[in-house]
């Protein structure tokens, strides 16, 4: 057995990494339907006005303003209707002094109207209709070009799309769109204990976990997950898996990151590059092991499935969003007072999973290698490193899933 070096904080860890993180820089073409949640890689500036036509907020009238200025409820003034225009249709005529057109909507002003009464202000008498209010040029009118002129530049490069984005691109016409490729990611599981789900399990195996949970993690976060499958616990095995995921972006394995005599992999990594770390001082995910090899980040979690799932969130999605581009994550917290006392580990942060129950919360950790530690938590809560108590009905910060 080899003891773990010394030990980083979490941000040490990350710092240490984020410094050699590389972010994709190839790019494809894909259809708008396929944009959401991914980043752009070009500048957009519309080609057309939007609206491209001047058109009715409301349905009504269109009319010449100047005609209704002395318009009230005791004198309305009286315009004849000399047609009607539905949404996406036109009208070809010009209204004159005294005219208006009934108009819906979204439809196009006719020539010579500069504004739309609405039709709740009116009252219809055959092919006559009595204005009651005045309305100012303008007024119920979206214009040409309100919205987003020609030429403008309406997302920039580096954008991550949202369902507003694709509105947009939308609205200017844009069928396709240039953008950052996903980042692609190995997967790998190690064990000699580990099988496949669906397979029969002889004493002392277990089912793959790992490759499950975190291939979701990248798959939230930007990524494509590689599966490259199970790896038993042998140096050979491991260096061969490991050369085959550096065909992707990133590799991330599973199992073998700790200090037993069949942890194999730090001797395996030390081998094909350059250890950044093993080892953070976080319950739980402290197994946790990190290098370089070919410029690209290999990021070795603890076996135990909440270890694992825990330290794909705290560091493999902050390293994944950065290869893939995207801003940061952002936490959705809120306060909520303990249900029960806690006692953590000291000189570790302890992440601690929990669940809300009538407005408190209340720890749902078992050990590192129960995952309903996390199936059933809600979020968790961060207690720093010299804490050696939580009392119950103290007020703490979670963080939700």
């Amino acid at each position: 057995m080899k003891p773990f070096t010394e030990l980083l904080n979490l941000d040490a860890a990350l710092r240490k990494i984020m410094e050699r993180v590389r972010p994709v820089i190839e790019t494809e073409r894909i259809r708008l339907e396929e944009a959401l949640g991914r980043v752009l890689a070009e500048d957009v500036e519309s080609p057309i006005d939007v609206p491209p036509f001047s058109r009715a907020a409301m349905d009504g009238y269109a009319v010449r303003a100047e005609d209704t200025y002395k318009a009230s409820r005791e004198n309305p003034c009286i315009l004849k209707v000399i047609g009607k225009v539905e949404t996406g249709g036109i009208w070809k005529g010009k209204i004159e002094e005294d005219e208006c057109v009934e108009i819906s909507t979204g439809a196009p002003i006719p020539m010579g109207a500069d504004a739309v009464v609405m039709v709740e202000y009116t009252k219809r008498e055959g092919d006559k209709v009595k204005v009651f209010r005045p309305i100012y040029p303008g007024g119920n009118v979206s214009e040409r070009g309100t919205d987003i002129k020609r030429g403008e530049k309406i997302l920039t490069i580096g954008s991550e799309l949202k369902p507003s984005s694709i509105g947009v691109l939308a609205a200017i016409g844009r069928k396709e769109i240039i953008v950052y490729r996903k980042p692609r990611v190995a997967v790998i599981s190690t064990g000699y204990e580990i099988r496949r789900p669906g397979e029969e399990l002889r004493p002392g195996e277990i089912y793959d976990i790992n490759s499950y949970t975190l291939s979701s993690v990248i798959e939230l976060n930007g990524g494509i997950p590689i599966r490259l499958g199970i790896v038993e616990d042998n140096e050979e095995r491991l260096e061969e898996a490991i050369r085959r995921g550096l065909e992707a972006d990133m590799v991330v394995l599973s199992g073998g990151s700790s200090v037993g005599s069949r942890d194999l992999l730090r001797n395996v990594l030390e081998r094909m590059g350059e250890i950044l770390f093993h080892g953070i001082q976080v319950k739980p995910g402290k197994p946790t092991l990190a290098a370089l090899i070919e410029n690209k980040i290999v990021l070795a979690m603890p076996g135990y499935p909440t270890s694992c799932l825990s330290n794909a969130y705290l560091i493999l999605r902050p390293i994944l969003r950065r290869v893939a581009r995207l801003p940061p994550s952002r936490d959705l917290k809120i306060k909520a007072v303990m249900g029960e006392r806690y006692v953590p580990s000291l000189g570790r942060r302890t992440f601690l999973t929990v669940s809300l129950r009538d407005g408190k919360v209340y720890p749902v950790f078992k050990e590192s290698g129960a995952i309903t530690s996390m199936s059933r938590a809600d979020g968790f809560i961060v207690i720093p490193e010299n804490r050696d108590l939580v009392e119950e009905g103290e007020t703490v910060e979670v963080y939700l899933f």
